[in-house]
């Protein structure tokens, strides 16, 4: 899965993880809410990837 660019909506709401230019975990983590943007990075390059999913149940039937 290639990461998501910040600025773009979160496909799902949970904890997603800032990924480095060259693909390596940073260890930072960013709470988003599906269909909001995804915030700026620290350095140019990097992108975010779903590290946890947010497990309510809420839309679900």
């Amino acid at each position: 899965m290639s990461p998501l660019k910040p600025g773009s909506k979160a496909p799902a709401s949970g904890q997603y993880e800032i990924i480095g230019s060259r693909g390596s975990h940073t260890g930072t983590e960013r709470t988003v809410t599906r269909g909001e943007p995804l915030p700026p990075t620290p350095k140019p390059g990097q992108g975010y990837v779903i590290a946890d999913r947010t497990k309510n149940g809420a839309g679900r039937k």
